[in-house]
């Protein structure tokens, strides 16, 4: 964009390129030569002149003559060769003409790009201009080229919904022959989706296939979306996700036959519709598996089948049955395999028979993998995901497999693997696409939780530095009751292995006298290693050397607090082991994950005790029961025990305590034992701990992309043994329960989440706490 060209010289040097095309079009119009009275025999062209011409060399423009120097002089090749000089679209005027037997040519050659620039646009940026213009600095201009990329931009515009956009080509003229570009751009209003409509649709509602579509009516709360924008490429994507929809649903039948929008007759907004023919509704009749497979038995691949009998009829469950069934015959060692689902439509009893065919594929091996798009991540990074080496049998799970590895990454926007021919037809090429984006990262925050109060953060972050894969953070966060500067470096692929190490020095200080009567203040390091087993299985160690000091404490405290106060060294090491098949490790839906943990402490440092610890978690989806697949039921449960060892004493801040995140509708340490001999009721802690989760999350009536998600939730837990004892100790090992629900909402400046909670069980010394609120953001 120019901002400024000191008025260009004057506005008089505005000339607008529609203007110039029509003053020009005379002179640019191919002239026939003048009629020579040529002598009875023709004559021989001796020699062609050339004049006008700055740039071009008087050679170049001699080449593009069809008569050369020694040639009879032919009228019509004459003017085929003036025709040939406008062609090349280096010339404003050209005139041929002959001369007894010379011809002379005199060009006005078209001027040079000195810049392109462009004007008034704010909504689409420079840079998303710049690759949509044909013209370049030093490129030649020509009226046509500027029209041109005047029309591309309009249709740019046009995608983006901006369908009154105005675009005006102007040149600014310079001195030796150049000229610069500007495009003046009245962007104009967005022309949003008034309405989405459907017809043809008995099944499901209107409101129901708008939550389906990724078009969206316009509406206030989009103002940072551009899914109410019109768009015509959207639709196509919208027919198909219609499409998938309903072969979800059973209607294996379904087609979406038009799309359509109508733009309002004030150009202000489209109304979209949607025709679909639903047809009959179908359930799964007959499951069967054929195998043709030496040793693959069809009945022990059957837990692998998405789909059963009497289930509706569901396309993507059929897909993901052939993956699965693939992944399963592929992991017992059988390199070639293809599996075709055959499906059988019985349209009077409106079942859908499905065999899946088990046999052996194609024989071919990886010849090569080729890794394309990554400028920055070095190769090696790329290539220590894949399941499958060079010289291996294809195997189309083990692709998907380092498909999705490299995904999770999370270095790339996108990543494609395809498989291309190799020098022999049992040859393959495996070909890897990524698209690279920013994995850096800089926050500034703040908010707000229950337990910290109010905060701010900073942080800094690389997940690859380098392009090696290194991930380095630092992060610092000051608040009420909590504040922490924490420094971390991690390699996933330590020296190139199945083996992840990484390192984090920290400190943290915490305010706890609302809740137990003392602060603290850690400062350590920690070493860390992992590895994986398989896919699913994974252990990981840990060495920590911290420093631990309880300080400032109540004169009126609990008096087996006040003998907590003081300096004390942990040395520990802890390893887990975890087994997980979720779905995602962010949000997940489906499978689940066990992990357990025990950590030990005293090989040197002030403390010795060991630490078990396990939980489980699982995740079930509700589409089948509910017919909508943001329901989902989680299931969590974990349990731990500390045993002190040695003659070293035992510190308060090294046990379990309940409440807060762990069981709502208690405060924080809120549940479990407590000292209630001198008022305060302090929380002691305890050696045992267990706890059980279990919510339903659920959308709310409202749309989706407003990031609103509910829940109801019941939690139980227990806190018992605590080791000291004496008047006033309370030590119940009675279940305490907590029963609420909450929401969580991903705005555009940070999660919020809230959670009201009622305690359904609880003892009279317990603290509670009915609203739990947590937000924050980063910008």
């Amino acid at each position: 964009m120019v901002a400024n060209r000191l008025l260009l010289l004057a506005a008089t040097c505005l000339v607008p390129v529609g203007l110039a095309l029509t003053a020009e079009a005379q002179t640019r119009r191919p002239r026939t030569p003048a009629p020579v009275a040529a002598p009875a025999a023709a004559g021989i062209v001796r020699a062609i002149d050339v004049t006008g011409n700055q740039r071009i060399e008087a050679d170049t423009i001699r080449s593009y003559m069809l008569l050369q120097p020694g040639d009879p002089f032919d009228a019509d090749r004459l003017d085929r060769s003036l025709r040939t000089l406008f062609a090349t679209g280096l010339f404003q005027d050209v005139t041929v003409a002959r001369d007894g037997d010379r011809i002379r040519v005199a060009v006005q050659e078209n001027p040079i790009v000195n810049r392109v620039a462009f004007e008034g646009n704010s909504k689409v940026s420079d840079d998303v201009l710049t690759p949509e213009v044909t013209l370049r600095a030093r490129a030649v201009f020509t009226p046509q080229a500027a029209q041109a990329d005047r029309q591309r931009i309009l249709d740019l515009y046009a995608r983006r919904g901006r369908f009154a956009a105005r675009v005006e080509p102007k040149v600014i003229q310079l001195d030796q022959n150049r000229v610069d570009v500007v495009f003046e751009i009245m962007e104009g209003e967005a022309a949003l989706v008034s309405r989405v409509n459907f017809v043809g649709n008995t099944a499901f509602s209107d409101g129901r296939l708008r939550d389906v579509v990724a078009t969206r009516e316009q509406a206030w709360y989009r103002i940072l979306s551009t899914s109410d924008i019109y768009d015509p490429e959207r639709l196509n994507f919208d027919r198909e996700l219609l499409r998938r929809y309903y072969l979800r649903q059973g209607y294996a039948d379904v087609q979406v036959t038009a799309a359509t929008a109508e733009l309002a007759p004030d150009r202000s907004g489209f109304f979209v519709t949607y025709t679909i023919d639903e047809g009959p509704r179908y359930r799964v009749g007959t499951v069967d598996i054929t195998s043709s497979l030496r040793g693959v038995e069809p009945d022990s691949l059957r837990g692998d089948l998405e789909i059963s009998q009497g289930d509706w009829y569901d396309g993507d469950a059929v897909e993901r049955s052939v993956e699965a069934l693939s992944d399963a015959v592929g992991l017992r060692g059988v390199p070639f395999v293809e599996v075709r689902p055959r499906v059988v439509r019985d349209r009077e009893n409106r079942r859908v028979d499905v065999t899946f065919e088990v046999a052996e594929g194609t024989r071919a091996y990886v010849e090569r993998i080729d890794i394309t798009g990554n400028s920055r991540t070095a190769d090696r990074v790329i290539r220590r995901e894949f399941r499958i080496a060079e010289g291996d049998a294809f195997n189309a799970a083990q692709v998907r497999r380092s498909r999705q590895r490299i995904r999770d990454l999370g270095y790339f926007a996108s990543a494609e693997i395809t498989a291309q021919p190799g020098s022999t037809p049992d040859r393959t090429v495996l070909q890897t696409t990524v698209q690279e984006r920013p994995t850096g990262e800089i926050s500034l925050g703040g908010g707000f939780s229950t337990d910290a109060g109010l905060l701010t953060d900073f942080g800094i972050r690389e997940r690859n530095l380098l392009g090696t894969g290194l991930d380095a953070r630092l992060q610092a966060m000051l608040a009420q009751r909590r504040s922490q500067v924490d420094l971390s470096i991690t390699d996933p692929s330590f020296l190139d292995r199945n083996l992840s190490a990484g390192v984090d020095v920290f400190y943290i200080t915490r305010n706890l006298q609302d809740s137990a009567s003392y602060s603290e203040r850690r400062a350590g390091v920690v070493l860390r290693a992992g590895y994986e087993f398989n896919e699913r299985v994974r252990q990981s160690w840990a060495y920590s050397l911290v420093q631990r000091d309880v300080y400032d404490i109540d004169s009126d405290a609990s008096r087996f607090i006040q003998e907590q106060e003081g300096v004390t060294l942990l040395s520990q090491i802890g390893t887990t082991l975890s087994y997980d098949i979720r779905d995602s490790r962010i949000e997940p839906r489906s499978g689940y994950i066990v992990r357990v943990g025990t950590d030990v402490a005293g090989l040197g440092g002030d403390v010795a005790y060991i630490r078990w610890r396990g939980d489980v978690a699982g995740y079930v989806p509700l589409e089948r029961l509910l017919g909508d697949n943001a329901y989902v039921l989680a299931l969590q449960a974990g349990v731990g025990y500390l045993t002190p060892w040695g003659d070293r004493p035992e510190r308060i801040i090294d046990r379990f305590f309940l409440g807060g995140d762990n069981l709502r509708g208690f405060a924080l340490a809120g549940a479990g034992p407590r000292d209630t001999a001198n008022g305060n009721d302090d929380p002691l802690g305890g050696r045992l701990i267990w706890t059980q989760t279990t919510e339903l999350r659920f959308p709310l009536p409202l749309p989706a992309e407003i990031g609103l998600l509910g829940r109801a939730f019941v939690d139980v837990g227990s806190l018992s043994r605590t080791p000291v004892t004496g008047v006033g100790v309370q030590d119940d090992a009675a279940p305490r329960v907590g029963a609420g629900v909450g929401i969580s909402w991903r705005t555009p400046v940070g999660l919020i989440n809230i959670d009201i909670a009622q305690a359904v069980v609880k003892e009279s010394y317990d603290e509670t706490q009915l609203v739990r609120f947590g937000f924050g953001t980063r910008f």
